[in-house]
Formats: structure tokens, sequence, C-alpha cells
């Protein structure tokens, strides 16, 4: 199995910044596809942005493109999602998620992922 936890979230105001982390166990994490994902009180857990096993290829949802940046450590077994210029409306419980390796690898579907963390907590205040 593969673990995931996040770290990184707290509280921030309009226009600050954080840098969530996640770390996963095993020697195939550069085999695998990672997203964040995150969901709002009352709402449906939304695909924020995904990133290739080598880094080399990523997508960022229309929602935060320009603001957040996915990266990856391999050597680190580490994802990150920089986030800046955060708004109310990131508000939400982030999620890390893996996706072993496919022919394709960029994916923006919830059910297309095998692992999850936790979550963290990302609160922006106005």
């Amino acid at each position: 199995q593969v673990q995931l936890v996040e770290s990184g979230g707290g509280l921030v105001q309009a226009g600050g910044s954080l840098r969530l982390s996640c770390a996963a166990s095993g020697r195939t994490f550069s085999t695998y596809t990672m997203g964040w994902f995150r969901q709002a009180p009352g709402k449906e857990r939304e695909f924020v942005a995904v990133i290739d096993w080598s880094g080399g290829i990523t997508k960022h949802a229309d929602a935060v493109k320009g603001r957040f940046t996915i990266s990856r450590d391999n050597a680190k077994n580490t994802v990150y999602l920089q986030m800046d210029s955060l708004k109310p409306e990131d508000t939400a419980v982030y999620f890390c998620a893996a996706r072993r390796w496919r022919a394709v690898a960029i994916v923006t579907t919830r059910t297309e992922y095998d692992y999850w963390g936790q979550g963290t907590q990302v609160t922006v205040s106005s």
C-alpha cells in the first residue's frame, strides 16, 4: 500500500501564500502521477493540479492557474503545492492523491487515482 501525508495547511489572510507538502511512502513513488484536490464545505471534491512521474508535465485547474504551482522531488518522495495570491474561495481541505503508472499520466478525475491522503485544512480570511 501507499501512504500519503499532507502538511502545511493553516490560516492565512487573502493575498498571502502557503506551501503544502505531501510525503509518500514506498520506493516506487517516482513512477506515480501525483495530484492535488480540494473540498470546501458542502461541495464536491474538485481537481486542483497534477504532475507526471518526471515532473516535466503539469496541469492546473483554471481557478488556480497562475497562482498555484505543483512540483515534486522524487528523491524526497514528496509533492508540493505552492499557493500564492490566496483568495477566500480557496478555503478548503486539500488532499494529495497518487495514481500508479498508466499510459495516460495527466488525469483530473478523482476516480482515476489509487491512493489518498487525509487532507490538510487551508483557510483564507478576507
